[in-house]
């Protein structure tokens, strides 16, 4: 068994306390990503479960077996860093089989389990290369095989897409993710410990993603859930691109806000959905996509001044003022027409099975009953 369990981890570096007892079980088999805005200790806590950071306080277990105080060579793990780490002076084949020859394994073990790995990432037309003659992708490649052929029971990736251009990156994620499915599929239970601070890597890539900011664990949940339901505004506004609207405003009964001086009315069902009493000052969250333009003012809707436009082949974004504060909404091209132009007044429509509420004070989500 490969499950990871880490029990009231902390990490501090003389008086400032970057872990703050973090609690997290990584099942046998699964693909986690620790996702979060740069400073947050995503690769701290990477670093802890490898051995490479020592912990200030609780427990990480792999398989069961506490290994606060192995090595990191003794833990069962291999990983993947930003950058390639490959020896220069060593060609592809000796890199991927650098820690079977290490360890003095028969060399036709050695040679078979290179062959099994090169063919399973593509790359056994590299085998005779120097690292200087790969690409940026054939090199990260290679890192994955060098990982890979170890067996481990927790592979660790530290933001191994960083150094890639945009359409590598695509590409990689799906390799990557297409290489975890095919190690279960083979019986190798390898459990994926994946650091990123692109939420887009997070969800195509993570069975579940634990969202991180400043040491501490804001929500744990596969995709889908982040995004219909964030447990706070954090998690609202980095999970989604483009980010999701706020509006600070105030709750009237349980069906309508006040918010920038004009009121959304949210009907009648919104209220089986509230967690609160029938008052209270909230921010009020609404997704682009659930936004559209309505012909008219009606109940509900808000009015604002468009000032920006941007056009993104099969959508169109509007960046609205309404008071304040900046909205964006987002239309498809095909119903689009050019229906409003910049400073033009207009209103828009939130759709009530995608909006929001969060206690201002505490940002938690008291409306995810969806």
């Amino acid at each position: 068994m490969a499950r990871l369990q880490l029990r009231n981890l902390e990490k501090d570096y003389g008086s400032l306390r970057a872990v703050h007892g973090i609690n997290l079980d990584v099942e046998d088999g699964e693909f986690m990503v620790l996702v979060g805005p740069s400073g947050c200790a995503k690769s701290t806590t990477l670093r802890m479960i490898a051995g490479l950071e020592r912990i200030t306080g609780g427990e990480i277990r792999i398989g069961g077996e506490l290994v606060n105080d192995k090595p990191p060579g003794d833990r069962g793990i291999s990983m993947v860093f930003q950058n390639y780490a490959l020896y220069p002076h060593m060609k592809v084949r000796k890199n991927l089989s650098f820690s079977m020859r290490l360890k003095r394994r028969p060399a036709e073990e050695i040679e078979k389990a290179t062959e099994h790995v090169s063919g399973l990432l593509e790359i056994d037309p590299l085998l005779e290369r120097l690292p200087k003659q790969l690409s940026g992708g054939q090199a990260q490649r290679v890192a994955v095989g060098r990982a890979l052929i170890k067996k481990p029971q927790v592979f660790l990736f530290d933001e191994p897409l960083s150094n890639l251009d945009a359409k590598l990156r695509a590409s990689m994620r799906v390799r990557i993710t297409d290489l975890h499915k095919r190690l279960k599929a083979e019986g190798q239970q390898a459990t994926v410990v994946y650091v990123t601070h692109d939420q887009t890597e997070a969800m195509t890539m993570g069975d579940r993603i634990c969202v991180m900011k400043d040491g501490h664990i804001m929500q744990v949940a596969d995709p889908m859930t982040l995004y219909n339901r964030p447990a706070n505004t954090f998690v609202a506004g980095f999970i989604g691109s483009p980010e999701m609207n706020f509006l600070d405003g105030e709750l009237e009964g349980q069906t309508h806000v006040k918010a920038a001086d004009q009121t959304v009315a949210l009907g009648d069902e919104f209220a089986h959905r509230l967690s609160v009493g029938k008052s209270g000052w909230v921010t009020l969250g609404i997704r682009p996509q659930h936004l559209r333009i309505a012909e008219a003012k009606t109940a509900g809707t808000l009015k604002g001044k468009v000032n920006h436009i941007e056009f993104m082949g099969h959508e169109v974004y509007l960046y609205v003022d309404i008071g304040p504060k900046r909205l964006i909404a987002i239309v498809p091209s095909a119903a689009y027409d050019r229906t409003a132009l910049r400073d033009d007044w207009i209103w828009l429509s939130p759709d009530p099975k995608g909006v929001h509420l969060f206690d201002r004070q505490t940002g938690e989500n008291i409306s995810l009953a969806i």
